[in-house]
């Protein structure tokens, strides 16, 4: 078997706290914060794991597919980009994909498992397959201080030899 490690990392700022855009995150709605600036829903979750898919197969979903997706087609759900994302590993297979969430806004620890099932029926693997960390960093960047969301993500490719 060989392993190959990915990493991908998005964030956006939030609209007005008076916009009707939703803030979703792991194509999740979220109360308590706006939407986020994107052409899409802004999911910083499934954007940072194309990110890392991008990273391993030098396809670019968020900067080609996804505007593509977008503009043209009007699709702004981040899940559609992250199937497009996911069509492009061929016959390698998820190992287990690790995430940190940094923000002040929303709350997101009381639904960490929610979320982690969310991305693990995204990616079509295990719950314990997905690992999730949140934090406010203390409030020294701006996600920290509320102004929007940052996500990083490391993705873990296992190719089975034949």
């Amino acid at each position: 078997m060989k392993y190959y490690a990915g990493i991908g990392q998005d964030s956006h700022r939030f609209l007005s706290d008076d916009t009707e855009k939703k803030c979703i995150v792991a194509g999740l709605p979220f109360e308590g914060a706006p939407g986020l600036d994107a052409d899409s829903d802004g999911d910083v979750v499934f954007h940072a794991i194309c990110n890392a898919i991008t990273s391993l197969t030098h396809v670019p979903i968020l900067g080609g597919i996804a505007i593509d997706l977008c503009r043209n087609q009007g699709i702004t759900d981040s899940r559609v980009f992250l199937e497009k994302a996911l069509e492009t590993l061929g016959d390698r297979k998820i190992g287990n994909v690790a995430l940190t969430i940094e923000g002040h806004r929303p709350k997101f620890q009381k639904r960490a498992d929610e979320i982690r099932q969310s991305v693990a029926t995204a990616l079509s693997i295990h719950l314990d397959q997905v690992g999730i960390t949140f934090t406010s960093g203390d409030g020294l960047t701006s996600f920290g201080r509320g102004e929007g969301l940052m996500c990083f993500c490391i993705l873990m490719l296992v190719d089975i030899e034949k």
